[in-house]
């Protein structure tokens, strides 16, 4: 009967490595903070002995897993993708771990899905924009887990976040549009009862439009889930209007491929016809034909940021500071005058 190989141990890689136990430590769990050389050292040590740490162990003696939760309504499309990228890059650099559940847009799926990162000790909480059931943030509050939100921005808001003003992106692009001479507008979006960003961004065309001397309660209106055959369907209601919009608004650039594939189907010319705008500016916006107008979102920048808010705050102690980010609006080939 063959014996069973001894588990290496933490003093087996630093004596490997000919350096202390607290070098190894760091080397794991702060890479940044270890100089190059002696990273790869321990790192060498590590693969030669097999090494695994024992997560389990650290955690209940320091209080401390180093795993961040990431909360997302979806994963079907890129909405997201690049900024929790981001994130994440920034986490593993500083030596955290980033767990990632998404929610449908569920507020009952989010609720349980952030109950479910606390119980399996996540330090911190990434989640996406303000709006859920107060008692959530009790139960967080109660937990002592740290929560900073992201792709919204209210300076009048009492959450940290780092993210960007909805409201204000979709009425600069609002403004533009309505200074190119469109009159009759309309906005495919997500529900907005239970979405912040999205409400946010139909306000942002109302108060466009009110601006500008037109009446906003002519803003017709389509809520829907988020994804290409629904941007279509959702288009289709649309042109059902008489008369029919000039410019249609889209929640997020997928919602706008979808609306601007039905226009092609049938044969309603863009931008002659109509103007389709998106929002989030995801590589999709660049590739489809016309080229799409939109509002470029910072995703990267924003998870970048939200990373280090969240490690600052964990490891040094740092109050979890809002940032403001900046959008810019791109003008492609969607948008004409009227």
């Amino acid at each position: 009967m063959t014996s069973q190989r001894p588990i290496p141990t933490l003093q087996d890689v630093a004596s490997r490595a000919g350096v202390s136990t607290a070098t190894v430590s760091r080397a794991i769990n702060f890479p940044d903070q270890v100089a190059e050389v002696t990273r790869d050292k321990v790192n060498v040590a590590i693969a030669e002995l097999g090494y695994s740490p024992n997560f389990g162990a650290r955690a209940m003696a320091a209080r401390r897993t180093n795993t961040i939760g990431a909360i997302i309504p979806t994963m079907e499309n890129a909405i997201f993708a690049r900024g929790l990228q981001a994130f994440q890059e920034e986490l593993r650099r500083n030596g955290f771990t980033m767990l990632v559940a998404s929610t449908a847009y569920q507020p009952a799926t989010e609720e349980e899905q952030i109950r479910s990162l606390v119980a399996r000790g996540a330090d911190a909480l990434l989640l996406i924009g303000y709006h859920r059931d107060p008692a959530i943030y009790e139960f967080l509050d109660a937990q002592d887990v740290p929560v900073l939100l992201t792709w919204a921005f209210d300076p009048q808001a009492t959450r940290p976040s780092v993210g960007f003003n909805n409201s204000a992106a979709m009425q600069a692009m609002a403004e533009k549009v309505i200074g190119m001479g469109h009159r009759r507008l309309a906005l495919i979006s997500a529900e907005t009862a239970q979405n912040d960003r999205a409400s946010a961004r139909c306000d942002g065309i109302r108060q466009a439009m009110t601006a500008a001397g037109l009446d906003s309660d002519t803003l017709c209106f389509v809520e829907t889930k988020y994804g290409i055959n629904e941007g279509a369907a959702a288009f289709d209601q649309l042109m059902a209007h008489e008369p029919r919009p000039t410019a249609v608004f889209c929640g997020n650039d997928v919602l706008a491929v979808g609306a601007l594939r039905r226009a092609r189907e049938r044969g309603i010319a863009v931008p002659g016809d109509v103007s389709i705008i998106g929002f989030d500016d995801i590589e999709l916006a660049q590739v489809v034909y016309p080229a799409l107008t939109t509002v470029h979102v910072p995703h990267r920048e924003m998870g970048r940021k939200a990373g280090e808010v969240l490690v600052n705050h964990l490891r040094d102690g740092i109050a979890l500071t809002p940032i403001e980010l900046q959008t810019r609006l791109v003008f492609r080939d969607t948008l004409g005058p009227l």
